[in-house]
């Protein structure tokens, strides 16, 4: 399983932002992650910001964390391209055709979030049934 540090997620964030501003070529996975920045223009200056790697997003500070927010994009698109956990792809394809992909993700990112909030409190591996099932609940309710 790939773990990677804070650092190594803020560096691969800001260097493929920077390499796609000056033109360069991206790898597939360069291009799923600008996709994103590029959705969200509010945290363009911190991915150009000389201080990106030691910036603090306390929640203290009512801040939503940059890297953080676009690492869940990235997983999320992950998850539902190879249906892992299994369902994941549909339930996310009913709640994308419900309110568009992107409000999708960030719906689902609150799912994502529960289980791993979850996951930790308990001690437990992640419930991915019971991620699936509230992405589900979120596609399903009027």
């Amino acid at each position: 399983m790939f773990n990677p540090s804070k650092d190594e997620v803020r560096l691969f964030f800001t260097d493929a932002w920077r390499r796609h501003r000056e033109g360069s070529v991206l790898t597939p996975l360069e291009l799923i992650a600008v996709q994103w920045m590029a959705q969200h223009p509010e945290y363009h200056d911190d991915l150009v910001a000389a201080n990106a790697l030691e910036r603090d997003y306390a929640v203290e500070q009512n801040r939503t964390n940059p890297f953080l927010h676009l690492s869940m994009h990235l997983s999320i698109t992950e998850q539902a391209s190879i249906d892992q956990p299994p369902g994941i792809k549909q339930a996310f394809a009913l709640l994308a055709a419900k309110l568009g992909e992107h409000e999708a993700q960030h719906a689902v990112m609150e799912c994502l979030g529960a289980m791993l909030w979850t996951a930790q409190r308990s001690g437990l591996p992640p419930d991915g049934d019971a991620y699936v099932d509230c992405v589900r609940r979120r596609a399903t309710r009027d």
